[in-house]
């Protein structure tokens, strides 16, 4: 293995090891959140406690498959995966969608259902608990997305805006149990029912959240292209090497972590096919150099003479 190879390896286990060791703060995170909401929403009669503790409970099983992605996901490339395991993390993604969207579900119903029933007392106890669980999450949402913005990681990436649902029904939480226990202490008969009126609020966010994790993970699954504009700075790149004289195809697409590009270009017909190696050579060391989430680029060469139509 040459040294840039080895640096290039060393760089990809670095990144798996963030994903991973991240993904492992999220999974504890989440189970000592489950309890605490849980039991307090079990104790105080909170409703949109105790669906925020199920919708945490769900997490910590998207957030287990989002691990096991990401450990499929560092495998290498074998006989049966030539490509490597990438799109294992999209699987991940897709799982945690379905979750999310049961959990939403979940809540709303038993939110709604709240209503046709006498309101329950609120309890400071249940505040004090969906505020630690708002600011616990909000630090999670930031750490994960920043590493998984380094990493390239769409397991991490979908784990980071689970934690954002979790934020968004935190905050519904916060207000809508601050709403029904001035609604009590005010005898404010509607305020009272803020804390279910929260949990519907909470499962249209969620509900939101799941529709694009799982638009995202069904469009890289398909092998969607690449933005646009992602490949006009392919082409840029490509034109820069003197020896190409023509882009006759281009493509990319995403492989779960990382980009796949194919090219078919132009050069000089005359060039001899040691030349031509080191054309393609240039090609791709140019684009992995300033696009690192690309892992490969296919290269095939068409002859081109001056005389050629444009």
């Amino acid at each position: 293995m040459s040294e840039s190879d080895s640096k290039v390896a060393k760089g990809s286990d670095s990144k798996v090891s963030s994903n991973v060791f991240a993904i492992w703060i999220s999974l504890f995170s989440n189970l000592i959140l489950t309890g605490i909401k849980l039991i307090v929403g079990l104790m105080f009669k909170s409703q949109v406690l105790i669906a925020d503790g199920v919708h945490n409970a769900g997490d910590v099983i998207a957030t287990a498959a989002a691990l096991g992605a990401a450990k499929v996901a560092q495998k290498p490339a074998d006989e049966d995966h030539p490509y490597g395991h990438g799109k294992s993390e999209l699987i991940g993604s897709a799982m945690v969608a379905i979750i999310m969207v049961i959990a939403a579900l979940f809540i709303a119903y038993h939110s709604f259902e709240s209503f046709f029933h006498p309101a329950g007392e609120a309890s400071l106890v249940a505040f004090a608990a969906a505020v630690v669980s708002l600011f616990w999450k909000l630090w999670l949402y930031v750490y994960c997305m920043r590493i998984s913005k380094t990493t390239t990681s769409k397991s991490l990436e979908a784990t980071a805006y689970d934690h954002l649902a979790d934020v968004y029904a935190s905050i519904a939480a916060v207000i809508g149990i601050g709403a029904a226990i001035v609604g009590e202490r005010n005898d404010i008969a509607f305020l009272s029912y803020g804390d279910a009126a929260a949990g519907i609020v909470v499962a249209y966010f969620v509900l939101k959240l799941a529709y694009h994790m799982g638009k995202e993970a069904v469009d890289v699954l398909m092998e969607k292209a690449v933005s646009p504009e992602k490949l006009l700075d392919y082409e840029r790149l490509v034109f820069s090497i003197p020896e190409v004289k023509r882009i006759d195809r281009i493509r990319a697409r995403e492989f779960g972590q990382y980009v796949m590009i194919d090219i078919r270009v132009g050069v000089p017909g005359e060039m001899s096919i040691q030349e031509g190696h080191d054309v393609s050579r240039k090609i791709k060391q140019t684009i992995l150099h300033h696009h690192p989430d690309v892992e490969e680029v296919l290269i095939h060469l068409n002859p081109w003479y001056i005389d050629d139509p444009q």
